[in-house]
């Protein structure tokens, strides 16, 4: 089993940096330079490839990278659950469960407060089913 998991990330990421380069624009750099940070901040997370998108995952689904004509969309699963207190969500903003970042081109990133965001995601998604 843990043998299929490997082959099955590696095949995932493989097919993440490919699908990157294929876009050839700023999106792709864009959406590299965020799966770097969702690497960054979460280290032990997992690449997989659903929804024909890229997704990371760790203890269930973290977050998506979605590729648009003119935006990148990271969607946090669990995003609705999550403090946003450095206001970065900005699409999704009325979804039950899920929030957003959208980010077009220029748009700058604020690092730390996205890695935050993402270590928030993490700990929600490992602490779900515990009792507090």
């Amino acid at each position: 089993m843990k043998e299929a998991e490997t082959k099955n990330e590696v095949a995932a990421s493989q097919r993440i940096s490919e699908y990157i380069a294929g876009l050839g624009d700023w999106r792709g750099e864009m959406l590299a330079r965020i799966r770097g940070l969702v690497h960054e901040a979460a280290p032990d997370i997992t690449e997989e490839w659903k929804w024909d998108t890229p997704v990371w995952s760790q203890k269930g689904n973290v977050v998506a990278g979605g590729i648009f004509k003119d935006h990148v969309k990271l969607n946090f699963f669990k995003g609705a659950s999550l403090d946003d207190s450095q206001g970065l969500f900005n699409a999704g903003l009325d979804a039950k469960a899920t929030r957003a970042i959208d980010f077009s081109e220029g748009d700058e990133i604020d690092e730390s407060a996205l890695k935050e965001l993402i270590r928030a995601a993490v700990a929600h998604n490992m602490s779900a089913g515990k009792k507090k």
